[in-house]
């Protein structure tokens, strides 16, 4: 599976997704001078060359009417400018860019990321945020830029480490604010991050925007043949390198980050866990199963186990404290690795049957439905076994 993994350990902004990006391509030059065709008003994009703590990689600069952005130009730009957008005038700057539909459309649910989280911030509706007008050709510059890169990559998929925000306050128009700034850390909700020891704003909010629309999970790297590695520069100086490093390559379908919660019953009937199991599976639990044990005082108990997807965490939560008389659960992260599953046709002796095909990291099955085996063994007075595939 073509995989695209990010690895955000000095965090994320829209132009450092973009130069990282650009490096994964065969033409870098080619793709900016495509880039500059698209028709982002008053914008240039440029390739420059620089190196951090060693590492070489690519800085994307961003001419927004013939002044080259500065490192806080696209973090915080909404209020107080004497030319600003509101986000009907930045839909209506997407749709007239030379560029598919998917990539506008891409752009369009990346925006209205950004346009919510500062709906939020700033306690007003969103059709009354402003945006300076520098910062807003910056930001659709990398935004429309980074949906056109991946467009082009054509991932499978896009995962992502664990986001460092930085620490300490930022600068902005409103005052001084704690990293992560509010717009950020209302588009991070549900996505693992951390605080480091840099006292900086590492994530910008178009970087966090972008992040949340491509990414699907969040996790250390998986098992992954890398083909290319690209590295996007940032502006600011640190004894660390300042760059989003983003590799592309092959991994095996069928990788995914799940959590397991659980919890230890000693005062239920099994009636009742077998209702709780019933409402888990119902909301969407992967697997729930329960294995005997021995509890305090020599009480059998039983260890109720939920496996789920980490976005499905707090819902099935909710329910085991609503469904179980557990005072606390307990959580693990695990990585989960499952095979390809899709719905086929088998051809047998008594006709042909639907069956599941299951293939991946070198395996490969079929499997018949037993319901329709069972029917025709009950049609035929046969036994099962008798059916021949």
């Amino acid at each position: 599976m073509k995989t695209i993994y990010i690895e955000c350990t000095m965090g994320a902004a829209g132009d450092m997704l973009l130069a990282a990006l650009i490096e994964l391509m065969p033409q870098p030059e080619a793709f900016v001078d495509r880039l500059n065709s698209i028709g982002v008003p008053k914008v240039t994009y440029k390739l420059k060359k620089q190196s951090k703590c060693g590492v070489i990689g690519t800085r994307i600069e961003v001419d927004v009417m013939g002044a080259a952005e500065d490192e806080n130009m696209h973090e915080h730009h909404h209020h107080h400018h004497h030319h600003h957008s509101r986000p009907r005038d930045i839909e209506h700057i997407i749709n007239q860019l030379a560029v598919s539909e998917a990539v506008k459309k891409n752009a369009l649910a990346v925006y209205k990321l950004i346009a919510e989280a500062e709906s939020e911030a700033h306690g007003m509706p969103v059709e009354e945020i402003h945006f300076h007008e520098v910062g807003t050709m910056d930001a659709v510059a990398d935004i429309a830029g980074v949906c056109l890169a991946m467009e082009e990559l054509a991932p499978d998929r896009v995962i992502a480490s664990p986001v460092n925000v930085g620490s300490g306050t930022v600068k902005c128009a409103h005052g001084i604010l704690p990293v992560p700034a509010p717009a950020t850390a209302y588009i991070l909700r549900g996505i693992p991050t951390y605080s480091g020891e840099i006292k900086s704003e590492l994530c910008t909010p178009t970087g966090a925007a972008l992040l949340r629309h491509f990414a699907s999970l969040f996790m250390s790297m998986p098992v992954m043949k890398v083909t290319a590695i690209g590295y996007g520069m940032g502006h600011k100086e640190f004894e660390v390198a300042n760059c989003v490093r983003i590799m592309l390559g092959e991994t095996e379908d069928g990788t995914e980050q799940v959590a397991e919660l659980r919890c230890n019953l000693d005062d239920m009937t099994g009636e009742g866990i077998g209702y709780v199991i019933e409402k888990l599976f119902a909301a969407g639990a992967l697997d729930v199963f329960t294995i005997p044990i021995g509890m305090k005082k020599n009480r059998p108990g039983v260890l109720l186990t939920c496996m789920c997807r980490e976005s499905d965490r707090e819902k099935m939560l909710r329910l085991l404290f609503l469904h179980t008389t557990t005072l606390g659960v307990r959580e693990y992260v695990c990585r989960r690795y499952t095979l390809t599953r899709e719905e086929t046709k088998l051809n047998t002796n008594y006709g042909t049957v639907s069956a599941k095909r299951s293939y991946g990291w070198g395996a490969e099955r079929i499997k018949p439905e037993y319901e329709e085996l069972r029917a025709i063994a009950e049609e035929n007075d046969i036994p099962i076994n008798k059916i021949k595939y």
